[in-house]
C-alpha cells in the first residue's frame, strides 16, 4: 500500500478498479473515502488515527457477534451459523454495493477470490474451535496467527517488543482456561489463525483495487457459495426457523458486515504488520463482551493481560508513525 510522505495527511490508495460514472454513495465517511474530489478519481485512505478507531470498533463488533453467534450454536450448528453469517452479510454488501462484475483485471478477480476463500475458511474453523472450547482462549489461539505476520513483517526491534508484550498479554488473557481445551478446538483455533493472515493480505489488496467495499462484497459472496452448501448438510431444514434467521442476520451484520468493512477501510491507512498487531484487540474485546454478555467475570490476570495488549496495541502504532515520519 502506498503512504503519504506526511504523517498528518490521509495516504491515497494505490491504484484502484477503473472508475465508473456515478459511483453510488457508500454513506458518511466510508462515502469520502470511497470517492475522490467531484465524486470520481482514487479512493483516499483514513488518516491514522481514524484507522485505529476503524480496528477497535471492527474488534467490539466482531466479538459481540460471537456472542450471539454462540447462543444459535444449540439451534443450527458451528457450521449452520457459519452459512447464515456469511449468506446474510453477501446479500447486505451485495445489495448495498452492487459492484460490477466487468472491467476488472485478473489479479483483481485473483485477489478477490483469495479473500472469499480465507472468509470462508476462516469463520468455518474458528465456528468450530468456539464450539468446543471458550471464545476467549480460541480467540487467544487464533490470535497467534497475527502476531506471527507482525513479527515476520517488521523490520524494527522496536516492533518485535509490541508484538511480544502483546503476545504475553494475549497469552494470560487465555492461559486460566488452556489446561482444559479440547485438543480439536484448539487444533481448529490455531488453523483458523492461519488463515487469518490470509485474510489481512488479501484484505489489503482487495482494498487497493477495489472501490469502497465493492471487493469485500464480491468476495463475501464467494465465502458464501463455499460454506452454505455445508451449513445446509449439517442443518438442514433447522435454517428456516424464523428466530434462527432472525439471530443468523444479527450476527452477520455484527460479526462480518460492520468489522470486515471497517477493516477494509482501516488497511488502506495502516500498514499490514501495525494492522496485525492491533488485531492483539480481539481477546480484549472477547473479554469485555462475555463479561457483558455471557456474564463472565475479570479477575486480576486478565486485567493486566488487557493492559499489556492495549499498551502493545498503542506501542505499534506509535512507532510505524514514527517510522513514517522519518521516511518522509
Amino acid at each position: 500500500m502506498s503512504t503519504s510522505p506526511d504523517p498528518a495527511a490521509p495516504a491515497p490508495a494505490p491504484a484502484a478498479a477503473p472508475a465508473r460514472t456515478g459511483l453510488r454513495r457508500a454513506g458518511g465517511a466510508a462515502a469520502r473515502w470511497v470517492r475522490g474530489p467531484g465524486g470520481h478519481g482514487p479512493s483516499a485512505g483514513p488518516g491514522r488515527a481514524t484507522a485505529v478507531a476503524l480496528v477497535c470498533g471492527s474488534a467490539f463488533s466482531l466479538q459481540f457477534g460471537s456472542a450471539v453467534a454462540a447462543l444459535l450454536f444449540p439451534r443450527a450448528g458451528a457450521l449452520g451459523v457459519v452459512a447464515l453469517r456469511l449468506l446474510f452479510s453477501a446479500l447486505l454488501l451485495l445489495a448495498v454495493c452492487r459492484p460490477g462484475l466487468r472491467g476488472h483485471s485478473r489479479t483483481d478477480w485473483t485477489a478477490v477470490i483469495g479473500l472469499g476463500v480465507a472468509l470462508g475458511t476462516m469463520n468455518t474453523l474458528f465456528y468450530q474451535a468456539i464450539d468446543r472450547i471458550p471464545l476467549g482462549p480460541a480467540v487467544t489461539l487464533e490470535l497467534l496467527g497475527p502476531l506471527t505476520l507482525s513479527v515476520v513483517g517488521s523490520r524494527r526491534l522496536l516492533s518485535l517488543l509490541w508484538a511480544g508484550l502483546a503476545l504475553t498479554g494475549v497469552y494470560l488473557l487465555g492461559s486460566s482456561g488452556f489446561g482444559e481445551l479440547d485438543p480439536v478446538g484448539a487444533g481448529f483455533a490455531l488453523a483458523a489463525g492461519a488463515t487469518w493472515v490470509g485474510y489481512i493480505v488479501f484484505n489489503a489488496r482487495t482494498g487497493a483495487r477495489f472501490r469502497g467495499a465493492d471487493g469485500l462484497a464480491l468476495a463475501m459472496g464467494i465465502g458464501a457459495l463455499l460454506s452454505v452448501p455445508l451449513g445446509v448438510a449439517s442443518a438442514g431444514t433447522a435454517l428456516l426457523d424464523p428466530v434462527t434467521l432472525g439471530l443468523g442476520a444479527a450476527v452477520a451484520v455484527l460479526s462480518s458486515g460492520i468489522p470486515y468493512t471497517l477493516e477494509l477501510f482501516a488497511l488502506r491507512g495502516l500498514p499490514q504488520a501495525t494492522f496485525a498487531v492491533l488485531m492483539s484487540l480481539m481477546p480484549v474485546a472477547a473479554t469485555i463482551a462475555g463479561f457483558l454478555v455471557l456474564g463472565q467475570s475479570l479477575g486480576p490476570a486478565e486485567l493486566v493481560a488487557i493492559a499489556l495488549v492495549v499498551a502493545a496495541s498503542a506501542g505499534a502504532v506509535r512507532t510505524a508513525h514514527t517510522r513514517r515520519g522519518r521516511s518522509a
